[in-house]
């Protein structure tokens, strides 16, 4: 028999309008997004239903609200059971909700401070991001190793073959686009962020993390959940927290992540949260995998 693997998504899966079939048919939903709005102060469900567009994109918005969508599901999920899971960037704090590491309560505390941070950290030092599609990590790799002496430039993301976004300095990524364009890249992509998320730029956000995390109550998680710092499965409560702050200035290891899930018996991935991007990635990774997506109520029902 092969293994159910649980996903989470992260930044850039919000849209106007996610959840509000879950607040309107669920009374556990409901209540789930109050006490979330109640813990950060913050009328998010307004926001996530109705927009504007502008106030969802902060990032301070943004990560509680996938968080909330995406937990929120996975608590009405009865009928399945996970024996592993994972979530990209944001998505790991909602994976290791799922994994009992963390109450709800405290999780939605700490992603709307880690949130804050981030946007403050973006502030504060100007980056940006790009996209780099069609080119082997290693070229990525040497790229930012060439551009380093333009500004600071790394992988951020290893998401899927081909498929990697660089983040750093304005001009560490302006000239890493430049080689990356020179070794043969298909696609090469600046992408509209807050800052440079996944690069040293965000050591003030990991500093101020930090505190947050330490006063946090973790627990050993119920089942594996892999981080995407190391791309291998983790259970022990310190090492989850470590793990954690590191996640803020090192890449997203997502493409090691599936395969490392594959190779320890996952052959069903379940996406729980708003959008299809994670179910696209696991497809470009391995297309024999199967491969589902839970964003609507129409879709956790059957599970309830």
């Amino acid at each position: 028999m092969g293994k159910r693997a649980f996903l989470f998504p992260g930044q850039g899966s919000q849209y106007i309008g996610m959840a509000k079939d879950l607040y309107e048919n669920s009374v556990e939903a409901k209540e789930m997004i109050k006490t979330a709005e109640e813990a950060i102060g913050v009328q998010l469900s307004h926001i996530m239903f109705e927009g504007p567009e502008d106030a969802l994109k902060q990032t301070d918005v943004t990560q509680p609200s996938i968080f909330l969508h995406s937990v929120v599901l996975g608590s009405l999920i009865r009928t399945l059971e996970p024996d592993m899971a994972a979530g990209h960037s944001l998505g790991e704090y909602s994976a290791l909700v799922s994994a009992k590491a963390i109450q709800f309560y405290d999780a939605v505390k700490l992603v709307r401070a880690r949130g804050e941070a981030m946007l403050q950290a973006g502030i504060d030092w100007k980056g940006t991001m790009a996209a780099i599609v069609g080119l082997d990590a290693k070229f990525v790799d040497e790229a930012c190793i060439e551009a380093s002496g333009e500004g600071i430039v790394q992988c951020a993301n290893f998401n899927s073959p081909g498929q990697i976004v660089v983040s750093g300095s304005v001009d560490g990524v302006k000239a890493a686009m430049e080689l990356c364009k020179a070794k043969g890249a298909k696609l090469v992509k600046e992408l509209v962020v807050s800052g440079a998320f996944h690069s040293p730029l965000m050591e003030s956000a990991r500093e101020k993390l930090k505190s947050k995390l330490d006063e946090t109550p973790f627990y050993d998680a119920k089942t594996p959940v892999y981080a995407n710092v190391t791309a291998k499965p983790v259970q022990s409560k310190d090492e989850i927290k470590d793990l954690l702050n590191q996640q803020l200035t090192k890449p997203v290891r997502w493409e090691e992540t599936i395969i490392n899930m594959i190779n320890n018996g996952a052959d069903e991935f379940y996406e729980i949260g708003p959008g299809k991007v994670l179910q696209g990635l696991v497809k470009r990774i391995n297309p024999n995998v199967k491969v589902f997506g839970i964003d609507k109520y129409s879709e956790v029902e059957k599970y309830l």
